[in-house]
């Protein structure tokens, strides 16, 4: 079998265990983990670092209607921003820490929430 050949069965081989596992199929071989971080509160969480629904939008990188969706029940956050705001509620600090531009918070270790 040439090396072109060997490459196509390869590809059609992977696409169709990529369908497989999409169309939620077992696949000899692949193993699948997740991880549910479970609902947040992302308004109990903004108001715990008092901050705005804007800026709260602003930080998660979301925009603010997507983000008062969250609040007002409409949607549930998911991926990263879920992610982000449990580690929001577990670690405000850091994360705030994290975001800062300030470089003087940054060694002092200290941050002022974004007003």
């Amino acid at each position: 079998m040439s090396e072109m050949t060997k490459f196509g069965a390869d590809l059609i081989q992977a696409m169709s265990e990529a369908l497989a596992h999409a169309q939620g199929k077992d696949i000899s071989g692949i193993r699948v983990s997740a991880v549910d971080v479970g609902t947040v509160d992302a308004k109990a969480i903004r108001k715990k670092l008092d901050l705005t629904q804007d800026e709260m939008a602003t930080v998660l990188g979301t925009s603010p209607s997507g983000y008062k969706k969250w609040e007002q029940g409409k949607r549930q956050p998911s991926g990263a921003a879920r992610t982000l705001l449990r580690i929001m509620e577990k670690e405000p600090e850091a994360v705030l820490r994290a975001l800062s531009t300030d470089k003087s918070a940054d060694e002092n270790h200290t941050v002022a929430a974004p007003h």
